[in-house]
């Protein structure tokens, strides 16, 4: 649902550009005094820029194969070699899911930090300004319309973070609200 997959649209804004933000950020937290958390994508990113010259598509090549005009020909061939774990199968509900939860336990997150203030904003936001899938409603309304609600969306959240990691792990408020069977407000 999404009007541009992921792997796209971080081809047409170019890898090197998260890299510098990522790098900055890090910078930036250290300096702090925290503690940076790498992430997965991190190592994708940069084994495609440094080890397999793939920038993105303003270099030619990133996730993508491009012909001579820059028009995208399909996911690059190595890719899977490049990155399969042997004997890791990773469900398709799972892989979607994992796209729109990712955004979705972020924006509560950032919710809970301030940064949000308007669910009805972020909604239309999410929508109109990242492109998350319109099907959704948006962010916020993702949470409540999934199966079983506010508790199911934890429930599934929960089982994402034992499967891929804590990034998947709903946020304190998230919790509390399902378990008082409220929708996320």
């Amino acid at each position: 649902g999404y009007p541009a997959g992921a792997l796209q649209l971080i081809d047409e804004l170019t890898l090197t550009l998260p890299r510098k933000i990522r790098q900055e950020a890090r910078a930036a937290v250290e300096a702090a005094g925290g503690v940076w958390k790498e992430h997965a994508a991190e190592a994708v990113i940069d084994r495609l820029i440094d080890e397999f010259g793939r920038p993105g598509r303003s270099g030619g090549a990133g996730f993508y194969e491009y012909d001579g005009s820059g028009r995208r020909q399909g996911l690059w061939p190595g890719l899977h070699e490049a990155f399969r774990v042997p004997g890791r199968a990773i469900p398709f509900e799972d892989l979607k899911e994992r796209l729109l939860f990712a955004e979705t336990l972020e924006a509560v997150r950032a919710r809970d930090e301030g940064v949000i203030t308007s669910i009805p904003d972020a909604n239309i936001g999410s929508l109109f300004g990242i492109g998350f899938p319109s099907w959704t409603g948006g962010v916020f309304q993702y949470i409540n319309q999934y199966k079983g609600g506010t508790a199911g969306f934890v429930a599934r959240a929960n089982e994402l973070a034992e499967r891929y990691g804590e990034r998947f792990t709903p946020p304190e408020s998230l919790v509390r609200a399902a378990a008082a069977g409220a929708s996320y407000e």
